[in-house]
């Protein structure tokens, strides 16, 4: 069976209403922030009034042009994982004996890919109002598209697993739900994960912030200050992703969760719709924030973003040098944990109780939600809907923070 941090009755009902509901929360949050003002009231008497056939009608169609620009940046960035040089990397040890390598090229791959897209723009190659333009159809194309892809993915995870560490729970919803491989590959070198959550999620993130911004260019011949606080702090976070990419394979996405709709579904679609709403919401809404407020708040989340780092390269510093290192120039306090393995074997984790992980036992998530705060801040609080996302972090940040703690008291 497969691990559960909720009830039986719970779970499924979390996984159902996942399932059903994310798809049209997505298009109701573009058809909100582009064509109802971002006012949720205004969605909400539009709905009232039209009922379900209303919502059928704002749901967008994807059309050839939006399964192109997919396809195009698609094929990108799958080129850029597979031919890029990179430093050969060794992810943890699963829970079989198998250890997954990687290929370290994501910040080459980052600089690429934001070079070559502004620059398409600067030279009148492409201009990038065409992906605002067709954002809801897009994002439909990605819902059914992505969809099927989770399908591909249970599929081959029956018939063709890319290592021993794959299975079935025996439940069909908690199979294509949670996933049936930990690292799943295409041939021996492309990592789906990698793929999904890094090349395609988190890429487009960095893409569609630029996008957001070229738009309100375009628009209105200038950039609101807010905007560009918004698309900076957005771009910092996703700069230092990338930075920190094989560090990003040790933690529970990649070391844990199983490629399924839960995980692969959200970096395809969750991230490119939900994380970037802010800046999508302030195109059509700029602010302006005068340039002491600009700066505040930009150094604010500025500040959040490296403490989240710093936490982050800590740990990462404290397991690869097995806890001989400097922490705040102290030697580390920590625990030693010895647990026993399903195959009986014993092992044992280090947990560092110092620096930032003496303050608190997931104090990174903390650095982490309130940058998300500041680079929505700028939209100021006319309407609720841009802090969705904040609201979306928190709950899944303490989501895991339990799963995580579960998972280690289950050690």
């Amino acid at each position: 069976m497969a691990e559960t941090v909720h009830s039986p009755l719970v779970t499924y009902v979390s996984m159902l209403s996942l399932l059903t509901l994310c798809p049209p929360f997505v298009i109701l949050l573009w058809y909100t922030m582009v064509h109802a003002d971002g006012s949720v009231l205004q969605m909400w008497d539009y709905l009232k009034q039209n009922g379900l056939q209303g919502f059928i009608n704002i749901w967008p169609k994807p059309t050839a042009t939006a399964w192109k620009i997919i396809a195009v940046y698609g094929a990108f960035e799958a080129a850029l994982q597979l031919l890029l040089p990179g430093k050969r990397v060794e992810g943890p040890i699963s829970p079989t004996g198998h250890r997954p390598v990687y290929k370290a090229n994501g910040m080459l791959a980052y600089a690429i890919t934001l070079i070559t897209y502004i620059s398409l723009w600067w030279f009148g190659i492409f201009n990038p109002t065409i992906v605002y333009d067709h954002l809801g159809e897009i994002f439909s194309a990605l819902i059914f598209g992505s969809f099927v892809f989770c399908i591909f993915l249970y599929i081959k995870g029956h018939i063709a697993p890319s290592s021993t560490d794959s299975g079935s729970c025996g439940n069909f919803i908690m199979d294509f739900y949670w996933g049936m491989e930990l690292y799943p590959r295409i041939g021996k070198d492309f990592d789906i994960k990698v793929f999904t959550n890094c090349r395609f999620g988190m890429m487009s993130w960095a893409v569609l912030a630029v996008t957001y911004c070229i738009k309100q260019y375009e628009e209105n011949g200038k950039v609101a200050d807010s905007m560009l606080v918004n698309t900076v702090l957005m771009l910092v976070y996703v700069t230092k992703f990338f930075w920190w990419e094989a560090g990003y394979w040790n933690t529970m996405d990649i070391a844990h969760d199983r490629a399924g709709f839960y995980i692969c579904w959200g970096c395809l679609v969750w991230v490119p719709s939900i994380y970037t709403s802010p800046g999508m919401y302030l195109v059509n809404h700029p602010v302006d924030l005068g340039i002491q407020l600009a700066i505040c708040i930009l150094l604010a989340g500025i500040a959040c973003i490296y403490i989240n780092y710093d936490c982050d390269r800590q740990r990462q510093e404290f397991r690869r040098t097995n806890s001989k290192c400097l922490v705040w120039g102290k030697a580390p306090s920590k625990i030693v944990a010895s647990y026993t393995t399903n195959s009986g074997e014993t092992k044992t984790s280090l947990l560092l109780t110092s620096g930032w992980w003496g303050l608190s036992r997931h104090f990174h998530y903390v650095p982490e939600i309130l940058a998300a705060f500041f680079w929505t801040v700028p939209a100021l609080f006319d309407h609720f809907l841009p802090y969705f996302y904040v609201l979306f972090l928190t709950i899944l940040l303490f989501d895991r923070a339990k799963r995580d703690d579960d998972r280690c008291r289950f050690k």
